[in-house]
C-alpha cells in the first residue's frame, strides 16, 4: 500500500487497509467451519468464486503501478 499512497494520508489509509484485511480474515475463519459442516466441496467452491471475482476485479479495474511515479498513479485515478 505504501507505494500508491501520498505521504499525508499514508498512516490513516494503511490502518484502514490493515483493518479491512484482518476483518475479512476473521470472516473467512468464522464461516469456514460452518460451511465445512454443510458441504466440503461447496465451501471451497464458494471461496473459489469469490476469489475469481476478486482476481477479475483487479485485472480489469486496478491500474498497474510498476515503474510509475506517485504523480502518474494519481493522474490515472482522475
Amino acid at each position: 500500500m505504501s507505494e500508491i499512497l501520498p505521504p499525508n494520508i499514508k498512516g490513516l489509509a494503511g490502518s484502514i487497509a490493515t483493518l479491512s484485511n484482518w476483518f475479512f480474515c476473521w470472516v473467512v475463519t468464522m464461516t469456514a467451519n460452518l460451511l465445512l459442516t454443510w458441504s466440503t466441496g461447496g465451501t471451497f467452491t464458494i471461496y473459489m468464486v469469490i476469489s475469481a471475482f476478486a482476481v477479475a476485479f483487479a485485472a480489469i479495474w486496478v491500474p498497474e503501478t510498476k515503474g510509475r511515479t506517485l504523480e502518474e498513479i494519481q493522474r490515472s485515478f482522475r
